[in-house]
């Protein structure tokens, strides 16, 4: 299994990523993704690069362990000040399709679970 290969690649888009969670709390948001970044990073496996990683509260709901573009994306995450802040008390969904878009749709956690 693939560990860690697209950190680095992860790491160049963390300001944008940053830039767009924020914005995720009025709107969904979305940007297009580079794949030869990716391509360059490793091969891509049985799930290609599209994935979904839902987090509530900081903490993925979802098993992304099939997905190492998917894993190290949260790696990052949860390492980064800035986002952590950011994820606290929200419901954050972030996929990539087929057509190589990063999507952020942030809610927040209902208080009447």
């Amino acid at each position: 299994m693939d560990e860690r290969n697209y950190l680095s690649t992860w790491q160049k888009y963390m300001p944008v990523i940053r830039l767009h969670l924020k914005r995720s709390l009025q709107d969904e948001q979305q940007f297009k993704l580079n794949i030869t970044d990716f391509e360059a990073a490793g091969s891509k496996g049985k799930s290609g690069y599209t994935f979904n990683i839902n987090i509530e509260n900081g903490k993925v709901t979802n098993n992304i362990s099939g997905s190492a573009v998917a894993r190290d994306l949260y790696e990052l995450l949860k390492a980064d000040e800035a986002v952590k802040a950011i994820l606290k008390d929200k419901t954050v969904k972030i996929s990539v399709g087929k057509s190589f878009v990063l999507s952020i749709k942030t809610t927040h956690l209902s208080s009447y679970r």
